[in-house]
């Protein structure tokens, strides 16, 4: 019942006053959302919607939602199945999640993650060009936001 009633509010939060670039709604059920995120100005991403999928578990909000990407995304924190290394997406105590955040913030993380990737975590240990030769990468993740995000 708390997590419904949880779920509604921020739902309708989101709806009403959503975070610069990120829009959220239900699909279907209460515990299936969908999200898109804009590509920030002067990112590789830049003019891409990206879609994500959220998968809110029983337990929230004492377990963090289930975020991936459904766009395809040339990033090296998250992988090709679309998830996503982000410690405020992960229980303690490797991870930072805590009941006080809410979808809204993650979303927010999320955004913030693909302008600043952490090239020290990296999920896709392929894409260390970020670290090492950034001209291909942001070549590299321009030409995937153009084919997989553009609108």
């Amino acid at each position: 019942m708390q997590r419904a009633s949880r779920l509604t509010r921020e739902l309708s939060l989101l709806s009403t006053e959503p975070p610069p670039g990120i829009t959220c709604w239900q699909n279907g059920q209460l515990d299936d959302l969908r999200a898109q995120i804009l590509g920030g100005a002067d990112t590789p991403y830049e003019k891409g919607i990206f879609n994500l999928e959220i998968i809110v578990p029983e337990r929230y909000p004492f377990e963090p939602p289930k975020i991936r990407f459904l766009t395809p995304i040339y990033h090296p924190n998250i992988d090709s199945a679309g998830r996503i290394c982000l410690d405020v997406l992960k229980l303690p105590p490797k991870g930072a999640w805590r009941p006080s955040l809410n979808i809204s913030t993650l979303l927010t993380s999320i955004q913030l993650l693909m302008a600043e990737p952490n090239p020290d975590d990296p999920l896709m240990a392929d894409i260390v060009q970020y670290k090492y030769n950034k001209q291909l990468f942001l070549l590299n993740a321009r030409e995937w936001t153009e084919k997989y995000a553009g609108q």
